[in-house]
């Protein structure tokens, strides 16, 4: 198989300077991921953007030369185009353009594996493409001036109709997919809601964080694990064991990435929901990445449009074993003093994060007083299960028991006949 060669291209803005590199380390994994070979890259910096080219007409001679050089297939920009922007690229380049937001609809439609998923991907794309359908039809619009038209009903020649059909069909298409997206979202949403029987934790983190793994090392799950970014799509929600016994929820949700539009943020608003709801969510870092702190930063500017930036959350730096840089590490755990530490590949520190999130879930629990006849099997049965039973007396036929446990099971004992949470 071919993979496709391409040439990437970054421009520096005046006050971005701090993330620069780091951007272009991960445009790179973005267009690695989507299956391509970077074969050279060329780097502008400037004051703004060319409002015609995003670069200027002498930059794009440049690239021209660079792209032929290198004998690269395509051109990808670290920033989203306009549609005129990329129009002119591909006339002064002579090849095909790409940016930022495209390479990462691209790798999210590969991803997509439910229905879900490859809705909220299809709509994305569809929002994103539409404004850029114009410069499609240009050779059918020639005719219509060569006509003398002047746009008038009736009157528009056949590049404007078409343009007009496919933007048609492209809007018709985006209305019946969000129809369908909102029913699947309502169930989804109504399935969140339900596990309101047990503490839900949402991993969340800078895509290729670790999240997968760490997952398959708390609930014993096989979740796929790639060195790519976006391998996690769908989020997966399995069961967790604390040794506590306490039993919780825990879901691999998308990997967040700098800049990740916003549009795209509100296309996977439904995948996200298990953040939403969350009880507590476990903010995954790569401790080892060069930038852990651009991460955490662009992870909490996620959780902000979301609305989740007040919800209870905890630090877990990972693959500690990947660490190289001991320095750089220690100046990070003093930014974070209150971090878990742990390498969810090798196992270690799991017995720390496991204490952690007991305890920090354990402060939700309720008191409550039971008076339980000795015949009621199923009720102490149900108190095995879901309470932590802290004192047992036998007092004739019955047990008085006191216990700790979530309010929502608290709330269904008093239903059968509890004594009031203290």
């Amino acid at each position: 198989m071919i993979r496709e060669s391409v040439l990437l291209v970054g421009v520096e803005l005046k006050g971005h300077e701090g993330d620069f590199e780091e951007r272009q380390r991960e445009l790179a994994m973005l267009v690695k991921t989507a299956g391509a070979t970077v074969v050279g890259q060329v780097i502008q910096r400037r004051e703004k953007p060319d409002a015609g080219s995003y670069v200027g007409e002498g930059k794009v001679v440049e690239i021209k030369a660079k792209a032929e050089e290198l004998e690269a297939d395509t051109v990808v920009f670290d920033h989203d185009l306009s549609p005129a922007q990329v129009k002119n690229l591909e006339k002064g380049i002579g090849m095909k353009v790409l940016d930022r937001t495209e390479i990462i609809l691209d790798i999210f439609a590969t991803h997509a594996r439910s229905k879900q998923a490859k809705l909220q991907v299809e709509v994305a794309q569809l929002e994103y493409t539409m404004p850029r359908l114009r410069g499609q039809w240009q050779h059918l619009e020639k005719i219509a001036g060569a006509r003398g038209t002047s746009g008038g009903m009736g009157t528009r020649g056949p590049g404007e109709k078409q343009l007009e059909v496919d933007r048609r069909i492209a809007r018709d298409q985006i209305v019946a997919l969000k129809r369908e997206l909102k029913e699947i979202d309502t169930r989804k949403t109504r399935e969140v809601k339900a596990r309101g029987e047990n503490f839900t934790v949402a991993l969340v983190g800078y895509t290729n964080a670790g999240k997968s793994t760490l997952m398959n090392r708390v609930a014993h799950t096989d979740v796929l694990v790639e060195d790519k970014l976006f391998s996690t799509l769908d989020t997966k929600t399995h069961t967790w064991k604390l040794r506590g016994g306490m039993k919780v929820m825990a879901s691999d949700t998308v990997g967040f990435i700098r800049a990740l539009p916003h549009h795209l943020v509100a296309s996977f608003h439904a995948t996200l929901e298990e953040v939403i709801y969350a009880d507590l969510l476990l903010h995954v870092v790569d401790a080892s990445a060069r930038d852990a702190v651009g991460h955490i930063e662009a992870v909490d500017a996620v959780l902000k449009k979301l609305k989740c930036e007040d919800k209870d959350r905890l630090l877990v730096f990972n693959k500690l074993d990947a660490v190289k840089d001991r320095m750089e590490y220690e100046v990070l755990r003093r930014r974070f003093p209150g971090a878990i530490e742990i390498s969810a590949r090798m196992g270690n520190g799991m017995e720390s994060l496991d204490e952690e999130v007991a305890g920090r879930l354990d402060r939700r629990l309720v008191d409550i007083s039971l008076e339980v006849s000795v015949a009621d099997g199923r009720l102490l049965a149900y108190l095995a299960e879901n309470a932590r039973v802290t004192e047992r007396t036998l007092d004739g036929e019955a047990w008085r028991i006191k216990a700790r446990l979530a309010p929502w099971h608290a709330s269904k004992l008093q239903r059968t006949g509890g004594a009031p949470v203290k």
